[in-house]
């Protein structure tokens, strides 16, 4: 699948992205046997789906800022910084007179930050901590891991008692749970389009392409065959109509989606 939307973004992947073959299509099967496989799939997401607060992280209860599902928020802070929050995202404000401190609970934020040589900016993730002074970064959390992701200057990541390390603008750093901890490359204006209402996928397996999804709806969906999980997308993506990229799916693949109240099936 394919698809570019009319941005900066998209004139790049029309140009240098080769097209991509979509994988061979599922196995046809009747009717009945569809709704019982979509009944099968809602029973067995049924706990997580009563446990899903579809309004935000409950962390946003207690927090000084959150935004809810699908929206997203730009902070001026006390100190003339800019916190940009992502969708699902909450966090506290700490600020004293030898230091600025912030606590991710929950999401992803995009901080851009006010010079002040005398109180380093600190942004803590789990057991992770990301300290500049005047740069700009994004610091995700979900579950148990955690990334930062530096767009200009130099941060300073500490992980629990490791010798703290240091990144350089567009360089991303993992960890947590699942990840090697290890400074990678990445492409800064992919990784940040959420803030311009947008989501690029570069030759992303479907199976993450929906994980990065359903941060944006309410809701789970569910992938309930096994061959499209591992089907490229190629595209860029309007957050304010996240539902155009499953409308997409079914229309240049043999892919079918069944929606239900706070469920999403795709077979």
């Amino acid at each position: 699948m394919r698809v570019v939307a009319e941005t900066r973004q998209a004139d790049t992947l029309r140009r240098g992205v080769v097209p991509l073959s979509l994988s061979p299509p599922p196995r046809r099967v009747s009717r009945r046997t569809v709704f019982a496989g979509a009944t099968a799939a809602a029973a067995s997401v049924a706990v997580v789906t009563v446990g899903l607060n579809v309004l935000g992280p409950l962390s946003g209860f207690y927090a000084d800022h959150a935004t809810a599902v699908g929206e997203r928020q730009r902070v001026v802070l006390a100190d003339g910084s800019v916190v940009t929050l992502n969708t699902a995202t909450a966090l506290s404000v700490d600020y004293s007179g030898h230091e600025r401190r912030i606590a991710l609970h929950d999401g992803e934020a995009l901080f851009e930050v006010a010079k002040d040589p005398n109180r380093p900016f600190i942004v803590m993730a789990g057991n992770g901590q990301a300290r500049a002074v005047g740069t700009a970064f994004v610091v995700r959390r979900k579950d148990t891991c955690e990334q930062v992701i530096v767009t200009e200057g130099t941060v300073e990541v500490t992980i629990g008692k490791a010798a703290p390390v240091r990144l350089e603008a567009g360089q991303r750093l993992g960890f947590g749970e699942g990840d090697g901890q290890k400074v990678r490359t990445v492409d800064v204006d992919a990784v940040t389009a959420w803030q311009r209402g947008k989501l690029i996928f570069n030759r992303r397996a479907l199976q993450s392409v929906v994980e990065e999804l359903q941060r944006y709806r309410r809701g789970r969906i569910f992938i309930a065959n096994e061959e499209l999980k591992t089907l490229e997308v190629t595209g860029v993506f309007d957050l304010d109509d996240p539902d155009h990229l499953l409308r997409t799916l079914e229309d240049t693949s043999k892919a079918r989606v069944i929606q239900m109240p706070l469920l999403t099936i795709i077979r």
